[in-house]
């Protein structure tokens, strides 16, 4: 009796734990709904059903809404999941959701990294404050000398894209991966280098996608914490799930080969992607650019055995470095038809845009004058491409295994706070004083 009575009580507590779960999760998605989806479905729907007239709201958006949302989701999954004991103290949770350097551009925290750092007791170490400043500067160096030059270039052309040939539409996506690049880098330089100088480590959140050799691999450098976030509570989950077992043993049993064994985890895939693309904004596109990127992983899967026999008759080795850089050229190609799609304002732009570059691709306009109508002078120009050099540079000393800290703390005094009053030198001088690309 007492064993049964002893169940049903586990029985009722689990029930009520899934139960203030799934409340919590649901309130903080229906308030991230609300807030970014609402007005764009009402007009959805207005379209489709005039008789409706849903309401629009017009909201004005909390800044960083979506960071600290899908924050406080991954805490509530945790503690159900038991990994940590939940926070009784409401303040140190509030401080948890609502660091300040993490608002903007993340990472998405975890509780059991993040929480008992800011709780824990800090003092002010010079050597924080001193590595703290060389982040920051790094980042307000790739942010406002690199990013704002070439996002002039990116507005131009984006403003009226039917206007220029497609090399030029070209440029101007290059320059426009190049603004995203450096803004999101930047900016997470800047919340890391921040946070040090309070003695916080945050969690890494950008880890030189540039030299990634696959989408796949792209996408787990960039953004790592919106990944791995999607990762643990989305792809596992959904993957693991009843249903998708389920799934995967009718596939293999009357599909078969490759289709069949990945048929669940590329449907998997496809609803992370579908999310990430929401993520970004209500807008179709959006939705175009998360089946874009699931499209490519799930094909790269499905010829996998194609490419690998492939290389053996061609002799090509895997760990060739010919095979390598053509993995990354690949990828980078990959990406950059992608950010057609993010960066036109509709999707029927982006589609148009991509036509005119291959179809309409006329090299001269990229030697006769045109780019210096775009926004930037020759120094602008000049200044893009000495600094991207230096990023790029920085990069690969680190690609290869580089450690740019260590490497400044072997210097002497003059050498290390050389690296703080240079680069303030020149985001001053380039980026607020001089902005000869206005």
């Amino acid at each position: 009796m007492k064993s049964g009575r002893k169940n049903e009580r586990e029985a009722r507590l689990k029930a009520r734990k899934v139960a203030v779960a799934f409340l919590a999760i649901f309130a903080n998605f229906a308030m991230l709904y609300v807030l970014k989806y609402w007005d764009a479905t009402a007009r959805l729907l207005d379209r489709l059903l005039p008789w409706a007239s849903p309401p629009v709201f017009d909201l004005l958006i909390p800044l960083g809404v979506s960071f600290y949302i899908f924050q406080s989701v991954g805490y509530v999954v945790d503690v159900y999941r038991g990994k940590y004991e939940p926070e009784r103290n409401v303040g140190k949770f509030a401080l948890f959701v609502s660091f300040f350097p993490q608002i903007v551009q993340g990472p998405i925290g975890r509780f059991d990294h993040l929480a008992r750092q800011l709780t824990g007791g800090r003092a002010l170490d010079y050597s924080n404050i001193k590595f703290g400043i060389q982040l920051a500067m790094w980042g307000y160096f790739k942010k406002l000398v690199i990013s704002g030059r070439a996002g002039a270039v990116v507005n131009t052309v984006f403003a009226d894209s039917g206007a220029y040939s497609g090399s030029v539409i070209a440029f101007s996506v290059l320059f426009y991966c190049i603004q995203l690049y450096c803004d999101f880098s930047g900016g997470i330089d800047i919340s890391r280098g921040v946070a040090k100088m309070f003695g916080i480590e945050m969690a890494e959140n950008f880890r030189r996608p540039i030299f990634a050799d696959s989408l796949t691999d792209f996408w787990r450098r960039w953004h790592i914490s919106l990944g791995a976030w999607m990762r643990d509570y989305l792809f596992y989950p959904l993957s693991l799930s009843k249903p998708f077992r389920r799934l995967g043993k009718f596939a293999r049993a009357h599909i078969g080969g490759t289709v069949g064994k990945i048929l669940p985890t590329s449907l998997a895939t496809f609803v992370v992607y579908f999310v990430i693309g929401i993520w970004h904004g209500a807008n179709f596109r959006y939705i175009a650019f998360g089946f874009w990127n699931g499209a490519i992983i799930t094909s790269s899967l499905l010829l996998a055995g194609f490419y690998a026999g492939a290389r053996r008759r061609l002799g090509i080795a895997d760990a060739s470095r010919g095979l390598h850089v053509f993995r990354v050229l690949r990828t980078a190609g990959l990406v950059f038809i992608g950010r057609y799609i993010t960066r036109a304002p509709r999707l029927k732009v982006a589609v148009a845009m991509l036509f005119s570059t291959f179809s309409h691709f006329q090299i001269a306009d990229l030697f006769n004058g045109t780019l210096l109508t775009l926004g930037l002078t020759p120094s602008g120009l000049a200044t893009v491409t000495i600094a991207m050099l230096v990023v790029l540079a920085v990069e690969w000393f680190q690609e290869r295994g580089g450690q740019v800290r260590s490497s400044l703390e072997r210097q002497n005094f003059f050498v290390q706070w050389l690296a703080i009053l240079v680069p303030l030198f020149v985001i001053v001088f380039f980026g607020v004083v001089n902005k000869d690309y206005i």
